[in-house]
């Protein structure tokens, strides 16, 4: 068997940058070998086919963010208020010019009749969720963490995808110093 011989970090960089901007449907697997720079036989052999470069992309991405959501809530002097820089970050990024919103939930709401594909997203969404659970679990009972981790999640997905609609940043600050009231808005200097 011949031995695979690129750098796998470099291409699933490039493959999940290309699927995020273009969608999962819309990309070709000519637009990855050209994006990537391997041969298609390369890419049959370390990824089966594009559905297989999709989800180790998906993987890419989504271990990413679950690291960084971990550091974040690690890092900063209250939970709370880590949530709330969190979520200050998304707003910024949603009122860029060139915002592609989430590659999961961007995946998520493409891939209707894809019902693997969409389960392993839909595992990578519990898992973000279920962080802030745990974590908001530490000051709050294990109920009301949980009922306040699906409150942030519905905010994070409307965030990504009202970014589309508008780029005014101070009316989804308002929603979001609304919806999620119990967050310390007040402590940040945004």
């Amino acid at each position: 068997m011949p031995k695979i011989q690129f750098d796998r970090q470099d291409v699933l960089e490039k493959a999940t940058s290309l699927f995020w901007r273009e969608g999962y449907s819309a990309t070709s697997m000519q637009a990855l070998f050209e994006v990537t720079g391997l041969k298609p036989g390369s890419v049959y052999l370390a990824f089966g086919n594009k559905e297989g470069l999709f989800k180790e992309s998906i993987d890419f991405y989504g271990k990413r963010s679950v690291e960084y959501l971990q550091a974040k809530l690690s890092n900063d002097d209250t939970i709370e208020q880590g949530i709330c820089e969190l979520l200050l970050s998304l707003v910024d990024e949603s009122t860029q010019t060139d915002y592609c919103s989430c590659f999961l939930l961007k995946s998520q709401l493409e891939l209707d009749n894809q019902t693997s594909l969409k389960q392993h997203i839909a595992d990578y969404l519990l898992t973000i969720e279920n962080v802030y659970s745990n974590r908001l679990a530490t000051i709050y009972g294990e109920e009301e963490a949980k009922q306040k981790a699906a409150s942030i999640m519905v905010h994070i997905f409307g965030i990504r995808v009202y970014g589309y609609h508008t780029n005014s940043k101070e009316q989804i600050l308002g929603s979001l110093r609304l919806g999620l009231s119990w967050l310390p808005w007040s402590q940040l200097a945004h």
